[in-house]
């Protein structure tokens, strides 16, 4: 299975490259080291058979003990919550502006309304009905 060889490869080199950013330059060196000469001996293959893949367990192993995988480093939260909060703030001022002028509306069209319905009874005012 090629492809598990060559996976395992990737998580040495991995580790490795993690290694070396997090500061432990002389395991990520030995690593890394070995896991450049493993790419240059499959590499110097010109054979068209394929070529023979490195003892995963000989790179995984630094220093005599089998290196441990790499902690997950806690993500870097970005702190947008002072952000949200103005947006929402603002979001909802905007609707509650909306909605106030939409009240104001609906109560001036209403006034209006009931002003032209009084003034169109004053005018036309009938005489009360005699016998009811």
């Amino acid at each position: 299975m090629k492809w598990m060889r060559e996976r395992d490869l990737l998580i040495a080199q991995t580790m490795a490259f993690v290694q070396s950013v997090s500061g432990k330059m002389p395991e990520a060196e030995k690593t890394a080291a070995a896991s450049l000469t493993l790419l240059s001996v499959e590499t110097s293959h010109t054979t068209s058979a394929p070529a023979p893949m490195p003892d995963i367990e000989a790179l995984l192993t630094v220093g005599g003990a089998v290196a441990a995988p790499p902690k997950a480093a806690p993500k870097a939260r970005l702190d947008l919550r002072d952000e949200l909060q103005a947006e929402i703030k603002a979001r909802v001022a905007n609707f509650r502006a909306h909605q106030e002028r939409f009240t104001r509306e609906r109560e001036a069209y209403c006034s209006a309304t009931m002003a032209k319905v009084h003034a169109v009874l004053k005018e036309s005012e009938l005489p009360p009905r005699v016998g009811k």
